[in-house]
């Protein structure tokens, strides 16, 4: 790494863990990643030179796909295999709810992209479609999308989402309501370190195939899977826990330059404003469903929710709602996504 480039990222990552060690004094919810996101997206709208490490944020894509894939034990496996049918639900609102989105954004990318159907067709379904803001963004250009825009849309919506949803759960003290308890509870040195070296070899095969996520999938099937056997290596220390929440949340946070702001602001303003949307629809669905599954509503709205699927599995295991179920929601649809967006939007059933 350049020496300049080891300067930013350690002076970022200061400025992360200060922002994160105030959160955690005041007893702000999710201190440990909403800290280090508002202060590094301050720090970089206003020009300074933050930077983000591709390795910690895949370490720390690594160690939370661990530590969620520890509350699979082979009883609550049995019981999220049951909520196959919500899962599918789960999956048609995501779809449905991307392609409204995308039909609201729609107008506005004809304002910017005059005279080009197929490019403007390509950037509204795209941007609106609930899924990873890189993958989204690789099928746009794909189809003669606008890149900009879209990668645009989807790193607001995740901000918006990820600052929103835990305070609004916080707030109306429903966090702790639903609790789950990994398998192994004891931090065991030589097990955290079998486990740590079976979740890279599993992350880098999925990276080496092409994945999406897969730092954080690879992680989450060896866990998982282990746990579903019944073999308990070792838990995962708290303090690792909340580094790797730290360089997510720097991940997040150094997307939004200076520039970002000037980038088409009618359109940054319908993207918020159709996010808040998405967030109360998919609040009431998710409530809907949990009274049908009978689970807590507050463990369905984050399965639910349009956001990041690390970022919601990790609100879910800081406010103790449903691990297990929350990360099911989200990495089948994620999964779903990716399968179903595409050829959809080829044949025309979704535009």
């Amino acid at each position: 790494m350049p020496p300049v480039v080891l300067l930013r990222v350690t002076a970022t990552l200061a400025l992360a863990l200060a922002t994160a060690a105030l959160c955690a004094w005041l007893h702000t919810p999710l201190p440990w990643i909403l800290g280090p996101l508002i202060a590094t997206a301050a720090a970089s709208m206003l020009g300074l030179p933050t930077q983000s490490s591709t390795r910690l944020r895949n370490a720390g894509q690594l160690v939370i796909g661990v530590a969620l894939g520890l509350y699979f034990t082979p009883q609550v496996t049995a019981l999220v295999g049951q909520l196959w049918w919500a899962i599918l639900l789960g999956i048609a609102w995501a779809l449905l709810l991307g392609w409204a989105f995308g039909r609201l954004l729609h107008p506005l990318v004809r304002e910017h992209l005059p005279g080009s159907p197929a490019e403007q067709r390509a950037t509204s379904y795209f941007a609106g479609a609930i899924g990873g803001a890189s993958e989204m963004t690789l099928l746009a250009e794909r189809a003669g999308g606008r890149t900009d825009l879209v990668a645009a849309a989807h790193s607001l919506r995740l901000l918006v989402v990820t600052l929103t949803l835990p305070v609004a759960i916080t707030a109306s003290g429903l966090h702790g309501v639903d609790p789950s308890l990994p398998g192994p509870r004891t931090v065991v040195p030589l097990g955290l370190l079998v486990l740590g070296a079976g979740a890279w070899v599993g992350s880098w095969l999925m990276a080496r195939t092409g994945r999406a996520n897969p730092w954080f999938i690879g992680a989450l099937l060896v866990a998982m899977g282990l746990t579903m056997s019944g073999i308990e290596l070792s838990a995962v220390p708290q303090a690792l826990s909340n580094a790797a929440q730290l360089v997510i949340g720097i991940s997040l946070g150094v997307r939004f330059r200076a520039e970002f702001i000037h980038t088409a602001p009618r359109w940054l303003a319908a993207v918020a404003a159709g996010t808040v949307v998405m967030l109360v629809t998919s609040a009431l669905f998710g409530v809907g469903l949990g009274w049908l599954a009978g689970l807590h509503p507050a463990t369905m709205v984050l399965g639910t929710s349009p956001g990041g699927i690390a970022e919601m599995a990790i609100t879910a295991k800081v406010l103790q709602l449903g691990v297990p179920v929350v990360t099911a929601f989200q990495v089948c649809r994620l999964i779903a996504i990716l399968v179903l967006v595409e050829p959809l939007y080829r044949r025309g059933m979704l535009r």
